[in-house]
């Protein structure tokens, strides 16, 4: 049993929760609207009132946030958890922050807290059944303590130092955007051709396109997205993404530029592949 603070009980945090306290883990948990953690004392876990109270005398620290300036603010701000944590411990971001933030955050820690960038692939279902793919950075040692940690959550792997899991991740994650985007694309160019939308669809399913389309074909058909990994934190990751290139890229600009229309349509809550409804919509 480890004993964990885990911060950031959103679309993706609360099943990972729900999976470590399954396992037996020892779970505090925080959430900035603590509505959203509060069903998880069902399953075992105590709701602290605060990132601090929610870290202090925790092993293991989990954060999963939305954005660079919540992981600042929730470690670093008033009753944050950085300032709670005691040598020995480990935190482990597993938002989608980019590099920098990882480094810069990893310099801002007590002494004596080790840090792991672990950021993760899958969606909700895949979150709930414990079927992520974790791509972590950071000291070997640190990686080996929570490994099995981790292992309840899906598949970790350790692609290098400190940053290489959000490095990593970036890389993904241009890709995803390119490929929804083309997607939406091809049904626009189908459907000017006078094609039957569901032909198109079969077709794409058993092309190179063919994970992302069948991975996604229920709400294409249904044009409907419940969200499983927002419009709002793509569009996010490929700013990131941009950034960090350092220089022009036209297809990463091209997605960021859809994700970011969609987004101002207000479909921003709207699950990803809404992206390609907007597309077609016009």
């Amino acid at each position: 049993m480890t004993r964990i603070g885990f911060l950031g009980t959103g679309l993706m945090g609360a099943p990972m929760a729900r999976r470590l306290l399954g396992a037996g883990h020892d779970v505090a948990v925080w959430n900035r609207t603590r509505e959203r953690a509060e069903p998880l004392a069902a399953d075992g876990a105590e709701v602290a009132g605060t990132p601090a109270a929610a870290a202090a005398g925790r092993e293991l620290v989990v954060t999963m946030l939305t954005d660079r300036e919540a992981l600042e603010s929730v470690l670093f701000g008033g009753d944050g958890a950085a300032g709670a944590m005691e040598p020995g411990s480990v935190l482990v971001d597993m938002s989608t922050v980019g590099r920098d933030a990882v480094l810069e955050t990893a310099g801002r820690l007590p002494d004596g807290v080790s840090m792991l960038d672990a950021p993760v692939t899958g969606s909700t279902p895949r979150a709930a059944a414990g079927e992520l793919t974790i791509w972590t950075g950071g000291p070997e040692d640190a990686y080996e303590r929570v490994r099995p940690v981790l292992e309840v959550l899906g598949t970790p792997r350790r692609v290098g130092d400190l940053g290489s899991g959000a490095a990593i991740k970036l890389v993904l994650n241009s890709t995803l955007g390119a490929i929804i985007v083309g997607t939406g694309e091809a049904l626009v160019i189908g459907d000017a051709l006078g094609l039957d939308r569901t032909a198109v669809l079969d077709a794409l399913e058993n092309s190179y396109l063919g994970a992302m389309v069948k991975m996604k074909r229920e709400v294409l058909d249904a044009r409907e997205f419940p969200a499983q990994f927002k419009v709002s934190l793509a569009a996010k990751d490929l700013r990131l993404a941009e950034d960090a290139a350092g220089r022009p890229l036209p297809g990463v600009a091209a997605a960021r530029a859809a994700f970011d229309g969609a987004e101002s349509a207000g479909r921003g809550d709207e699950d990803f592949s809404a992206v390609v409804d907007q597309i077609e919509r016009g």
